[in-house]
């Protein structure tokens, strides 16, 4: 792997002019500018609410707006992206993600949120699909550390807006937060816009396809005759790949992944605070939550172009499942340090599921198409979104958060049990 990456970094500096690095940097940069988006909400929500007289419930569609928007605008925009490139996207990115929150600061009923607030999701989804599939395009020998970076970002680079929004979240001082916010989105967007590029058509060679070549294929895998012709052969599209069975199993596991990470998420707060534990414990678990998920994200990534995709996955999803089961027990006994330390176990082995999924789906299916393949697989974080809302509020009514946060430890080793069945396409020899 070694040699192929200096032959790749050697063939990026001439098609590029300067190191690939730059785009894993612009990207990176991108999507911790849009990252308030998903992780600010629940703090401007209570100004928002107080200042235009509503109801804090009111404003509880915005999020799953976000969510919905965010997620199916992926699609249209990474079937552009694969075809014309990146940069158109992102300019029109910079203008609904920073727009969206300047225009928040103006607004003044809650229809008109609602409208904003989508539109910058659009945007997000498109910053979202250009930075994954960006290191999948560039780093097909580096795809989970790279894709690791950029969603690393996008969950830990919200720790530095969270500290000035919350230091002037009021009724009176929000909106200029708000323009501040929005203007660095655009600038910050605006200028990936500019440095962006996709490798050109001859990028991936017939010796030098995927990410995992070596690190994890099967023993009944095609002989090595067969390997070149394999590699230069495997571009599926959207519509090849979804005529596969490891598509959708890849999505069950999503769904159940993307729902087990997001039980967690959205409710661990709600159940220490069930628990009984004091508010530093609940404060100290809602605060380093996104940090670990971040940090886990690259570590992992990196550990997965070493040991390979598919292994790493199913160990992962396994634990985070382990650690899930873990936090409730330790809830119930009362123990509130080993309870905020399972929390973030639990989130730091199921969080880089973002990670995970890109590169296996680069691995599986090519990355000439990944961006539009990703953008498919990615709408089962709507499903993932039900579970951790709607079927999660359902379980939490009738049987407890208890019962609630182990289901979704269900989910994650359901996952990685699963990973375990997982093999390549027809024709595909790498895992």
């Amino acid at each position: 792997m070694a040699d192929g990456g200096a032959d790749y970094a050697r063939r990026a500096r001439e098609a590029l002019g300067f190191s690939r690095w730059w785009q894993v940097a612009a990207v990176t940069a991108m999507m911790a500018a849009v990252s308030p988006y998903q992780y600010v909400w629940s703090s401007v929500a209570p100004p928002i609410s107080e200042r235009l007289s509503v109801a804090p419930a009111a404003l509880g569609a915005v999020f799953s707006l976000y969510v919905a928007f965010q997620s199916l605008s992926q699609f249209p925009a990474g079937w552009w992206r694969d075809r014309r490139g990146p940069r158109s996207l992102c300019a029109l990115a910079a203008l609904l993600a920073g727009g969206g929150y300047v225009g928040l600061a103006y607004a003044t009923t809650v229809p008109q949120l609602y409208v904003l607030y989508s539109l910058g999701s659009i945007g997000v989804g498109i910053v979202y699909t250009v930075a994954v599939n960006t290191a999948v395009k560039w780093f097909p020998d580096r795809t989970g550390l790279t894709t690791g970076l950029g969603t690393m970002a996008f969950a830990a680079g919200s720790v530095l807006a969270v500290p000035y929004v919350r230091a002037n979240a009021t009724a009176e001082g929000y909106p200029d937060v708000l323009r501040t916010v929005g203007i660095v989105i655009l600038v910050v967007l605006l200028a990936g816009a500019v440095l962006l590029r996709d490798p050109p058509e001859e990028w991936l060679d017939a010796d030098g396809f995927g990410a995992d070549a070596d690190a994890d294929t099967d023993a009944d895998a095609d002989t090595d005759a067969d390997t070149t012709a394999s590699r230069r052969e495997t571009a599926y599209t959207s519509r090849e790949a979804v005529a596969t069975w490891q598509f959708w199993l890849l999505y069950a596991m999503f769904v159940a992944t993307a729902g087990a990470d997001l039980v967690v998420v959205a409710n661990v707060v709600v159940f220490a605070d069930a628990l009984g534990f004091a508010g530093g414990v609940v404060t100290a678990a809602a605060t380093l939550l996104p940090l670990a998920a971040g940090v886990s994200r690259l570590v992992l990534g990196e550990i997965t172009d070493r040991f390979g995709h598919r292994r790493v996955m199913a160990v992962s999803f396994l634990l985070a499942g382990v650690f899930r089961f873990g936090l409730v027990a330790a809830g119930r006994a009362g123990r509130p340090v080993v309870f905020v330390a399972l929390v973030l176990a639990a989130i730091a082995f199921s969080s880089p599921l973002y990670v995970y999924f890109p590169a296996l789906l680069s691995d599986y299916y090519g990355s000439a198409f990944s961006s539009s393949n990703y953008a498919v697989l990615y709408t089962a974080k709507v499903g993932g979104g039900v579970v951790a809302g709607t079927l999660a509020g359902y379980l939490a009514g009738t049987a407890g958060w208890g019962p609630t946060f182990a289901f979704g430890g269900v989910l994650a080793a359901g996952a990685g049990l699963a990973a375990l069945a997982l093999r390549p396409p027809a024709g595909v020899v790498r895992d």
